[in-house]
């Protein structure tokens, strides 16, 4: 689950709230994959967006990600710093680039180990 806000492309230009979910699949290896629908205030639902990344965790639990969200948009590159909690079933994370979303989440683990 993920929420902030985020600039609008033209011609709206202003800055909108978004809700989201994101189910993400981790290799073990250092990528992921993910499905997202996410809910702007001014652009409407994207469904089902297919997105993918790199991540990697730190001995101290902390780590980043690098997500590119959009398959029509290869320039766009989020990067997010993570926290793994309670042996990997929970991830917290924040938006750290680009400056101008301020998105934060919280993942859960669906699948057993």
């Amino acid at each position: 689950q993920m929420q902030g806000t985020r600039p609008t492309p033209p011609p709206h230009s202003v800055t909108e709230t978004v809700v989201g979910v994101v189910l993400r699949n981790y290799d073990r290896d250092g990528n992921f994959t993910q499905i997202d629908n996410i809910t702007g205030s001014v652009t409407g639902i994207v469904p089902d967006r297919p997105g993918s990344g790199t991540y990697e965790v730190y001995s101290d639990c902390s780590g980043v990600t690098l997500v590119q969200p959009d398959p029509n948009n290869p320039n766009l590159v989020i990067k997010e710093k993570i926290i793994v909690l309670r042996g990997g079933a929970e991830i917290r994370s924040i938006v750290e680039s680009p400056a101008p979303l301020m998105v934060s989440s919280v993942a859960k683990r669906i699948k057993p180990n």
